[in-house]
């Protein structure tokens, strides 16, 4: 997988009136595959190659298409969007397990939004046997 560098869209968000129609558009034209999380009334897609994204049922703006810009620090990238003339329109908030997300307008009227992964659990170090341990101090006892 290549580097995801900080600015590069990693994340296409659908706003449908008729998802489930949109679902079957995609696919049959595009061969996207769509897998659905009821939960949260949300499906995720799969293109043939990144971004990925995802698609739900627009609210009362209508029909739109959001792209979710990476950022090492969302809280830093909102202070420098809110300097340079932009509004935050949906504060730093979590998509649980995964990252948090952040929606912007920029001057010119164009909402995107913000997105930083969630730091994935370092396995913990291997532990040496203990038998490993008594032969490192010293090996065999002397009778």
């Amino acid at each position: 997988m290549a580097e995801r560098k900080e600015g590069s869209i990693v994340h296409i968000e659908i706003h449908s009136s008729d998802p489930a129609r949109t679902k079957e558009f995609y696919n049959e034209v595009f061969g996207w595959k769509f897998q659905d999380m009821p939960e949260m009334d949300y499906a995720t897609f799969e293109a043939p190659s990144a971004p990925h994204g995802g698609l739900q049922k627009h609210g009362e703006k209508g029909p739109t298409v959001i792209n979710y810009i990476l950022a090492n620090d969302i809280a830093r990238t909102l202070v420098r969007i809110a300097n340079a003339g932009g509004t935050v329109m949906v504060p730093k908030s979590e998509i649980p397990n995964i990252g948090w997300y952040a929606v912007f307008q920029e001057p010119g009227g164009t909402v995107q939004a913000v997105y930083q992964d969630m730091p994935k659990p370092q396995p913990a170090p291997a532990r040496k046997p203990a038998a490993a341990k008594k032969a490192k101090k010293g090996g065999k006892r002397k009778k």
